[in-house]
């Protein structure tokens, strides 16, 4: 490699590992495992090393990656928390050592003992005292300076608020998530069609960096600490004294660390935790060797990222082969059918891997994937396990194809991918898969508006049997109701008047109840006010309501085959039976004066609610916007009227007053 593609390669390194240290340490959401970032980390180190004249103190091999986070205030480290140095191999730790033992030579150290620790996947944070009551918190940031997370970190329980000695002290620990708390949150998440989290250390420092505290502490957090940063009227000779002081103190310290006396003992270290790493109950992503001695610490001394008197042993990802037995789908509460891959068990990285999600038909055809191939399985640094590829050597023949279904694996319901959509969707509203989320749907206050029944209680319904279809809503007994609650009779009589209100509601907020997909309260008042009532709107064509403004081709085709449901007829006659209203109690109107006008509002209006003049505007034929766009005829502007008020001025649309506004409609 000559100088410029050296220099070129370099840069390009670089805008890398910035872009991914970004979305690792800032945003908490990264798009490469750890393995493939510290192969570019590796790759960029060693170039800077051959082309020392490109070196830069701005590149990421230079400092630390992460940034503090807007809306914390920032906290410079009275002691900075530092990286380690990362090494990949065996020989690399030895040569490390070999170093260290040469320094010693040359110092005269005595004490060469070394402490080998677990390297937690987790979030670095620092943890103050004062007299013994912690005082302040902070996240590592670019170690420099990070983010004041006290409050955050006074939810983890095992934080001590009070030390067992009234003494000065900073510590540094590593907050993250079981291994086993991690599977339970993606597990619930998954139920909930929720975005998986990719691995333990993120969720970890998600969860710490919220800034919101009753979110934090809804996270089953944890911290082990590893370090003294400062302490006031106390000293130590060594390292593992000082961790044996901090369990005193009441700290929840690191609780494998190994005393090593030379080279063959810290291989020996590295390769049990190695081995037993399956067993820990938290992540981790390597071994930290130490040097023990605190006085030849200060020797050896720090470089601008990196203290030289510890290394960091990388452990490779695990990758195993196993057996694609099988491939099944399952339906999630808002209807989206995900195949699910069933393997032949096998053990990854400390988990026992049986099934994995194969996300969507389109991963399935990239990954050229057949029921009975041998597959590879990875899972790297706890990063959830995946599929990485197929060992086509291996087939036999028998293996078999396998196509996503077009109906409903659960209620036999038309299954369809619209167009531009990876997933596949049922299509049935009695589905029992979605009836949960229908039912908040049916019941929310932009749709039926039924107050008091809520998620918990719509959750305790369906557990107790006693509804199993949406219209079961309308046949719930008094006792029923007041049977979930102590002394629920005064909540039962609320709720039956709130169901019995709700049967009188305007077509339009059963259109919307009905949850039919791309249909909003908005287009559900334009069909409600085109057809007047469920009959005419269930005969309506694709291509009759693919004419209507505001409606297209794409949700007239939803509106349609929702329509022709089974299902969904079914459900209407029901809701018909039980006395809901099914017709539009909104007088018609022939005014059509602000037929073709878009209006947006902003700032806050004296006579009327931005619902109420959102109504006014639609019985007039008018549409409203939530944005100012050139194609904006009028914008009415209230009080404190903010940015749409500027865009406005900026493109030359009119804005009128509430008095101009209310001579337009009157």
């Amino acid at each position: 490699m000559n100088k410029k593609q050296a220099q070129e390669r370099i840069e390009e390194l670089r805008n890398l590992v910035e872009h991914h240290a970004k979305k690792y340490y800032d945003e908490d959401n990264p798009e490469i495992s750890d393995f493939e970032y510290d192969m570019l980390m590796v790759e960029l180190r060693n170039l800077e090393k051959e082309f020392p004249e490109f070196k830069s103190d701005n590149s990421l091999t230079q400092k630390v990656g992460g940034h503090a986070k807007e809306g914390f205030i920032k906290v410079t480290h009275e002691v900075p928390l530092q990286s380690l140095q990362d090494v990949f191999s065996m020989q690399e730790v030895i040569d490390y050592v070999e170093k260290i033992e040469e320094k010693a030579e040359e110092n005269s150290i005595k004490n060469r003992t070394y402490v080998v620790e677990t390297k937690i996947d987790g979030l670095s944070a620092s943890l103050e005292y004062k007299n013994g009551k912690f005082i302040k918190g902070a996240t590592r940031g670019n170690g420099l300076v990070g983010e004041d997370v006290t409050q955050n970190l006074k939810t983890i329980k095992t934080i001590p608020m009070e030390l067992t000695e009234k003494i000065d002290i900073t510590v540094r620990g590593e907050v993250f998530i079981s291994k086993r708390d991690f599977e339970r949150m993606n597990q619930e998440r998954e139920e909930n069609e929720e975005e998986l989290f990719a691995n333990a250390r993120n969720a970890a420092a998600g969860s710490l960096r919220q800034l919101d505290d009753k979110i934090t502490a809804k996270r089953p957090l944890d911290i082990y600490i590893f370090n003294v940063q400062k302490i006031e009227k106390k000293e130590f000779n060594s390292h593992f004294e000082e961790l044996q002081y901090m369990e005193k103190l009441g700290f929840n310290v690191n609780p494998v660390r190994i005393c090593c006396n030379n080279i063959k003992e810290i291989e020996e270290a590295i390769r049990k935790i190695g081995d037993e790493r399956e067993k820990l109950t938290f992540g981790i992503d390597g071994a930290v060797v130490k040097v023990d001695d605190l006085k030849f610490r200060e020797i050896l001394g720090t470089t601008a990222k990196t203290p030289r008197w510890a290394v960091a042993y990388k452990y490779p990802p695990e990758k195993k082969e196993t057996i694609l037995k099988d491939i099944i789908c399952q339906v999630g509460r808002t209807g989206v059918i995900t195949p699910m891959a069933i393997l032949e068990p096998v053990k990854v990285d400390g988990s026992t891997i049986s099934k994995t999600t194969l996300h969507n038909e389109d991963f399935i055809k990239q990954k050229e994937l057949k029921i009975g191939d041998t597959v590879v399985i990875q899972k790297a640094g706890d990063v959830i396990p995946e599929i990485v590829e197929v060992d086509k050597n291996k087939r036999t023949g028998n293996e078999k194809d396998f196509e996503m279904p077009n109906k409903c694996p659960v209620c036999g319901a038309e299954a369809v991918r619209e167009e531009g959509e990876a997933a596949i969707r049922c299509t049935g509203i009695e589905c029992p898969a979605k009836l949960f989320r229908n039912l908040v749907h049916f019941v929310s206050r932009d749709a039926m508006n039924i107050d008091g029944l809520g998620e918990n209680i719509i959750s305790q319904l369906l557990e107790r049997k006693l509804i199993e279809n949406i219209a079961d809503i309308y046949t719930l007994k008094f006792e029923e109701i007041a049977s979930l609650k102590k002394n629920g009779k005064k909540f039962a009589q609320n709720l039956i008047d709130s169901i019995n209100k709700s049967k009188k509601n305007d077509l339009y907020r059963l259109i919307t109840a009905l949850g039919i997909r791309h249909v909003g309260s908005k287009a559900a008042k334009i069909l409600a006010r085109k057809y007047r009532n469920i009959d005419n709107l269930m005969c309506a064509t694709a291509e009759e309501l693919s004419m209507i403004n505001d409606i297209g081709p794409i949700v007239a085709n939803s509106i349609r085959e929702f329509f022709l449901q089974e299902q969904t007829i079914d459900l209407i006659q029901k809701l018909k039976n039980a006395g809901v209203n099914t017709e539009s109690i909104e007088e018609i109107n022939q005014d059509n004066r602000l037929e073709g006008k878009t209006f947006v509002l902003t700032g806050g209006l004296e006579k009327y609610t931005r619902e109420e003049a959102f109504n006014i505007i639609e019985k007039l034929g008018g549409k409203t916007s939530t944005s100012v766009s050139k194609k904006t005829d009028y914008v009415l502007a209230g009080e404190n009227a903010g940015s749409k008020l500027e865009k406005a001025q900026k493109l030359g649309v009119k804005i009128i007053s509430e008095i101009e506004f209310e001579k337009m409609v009157k």
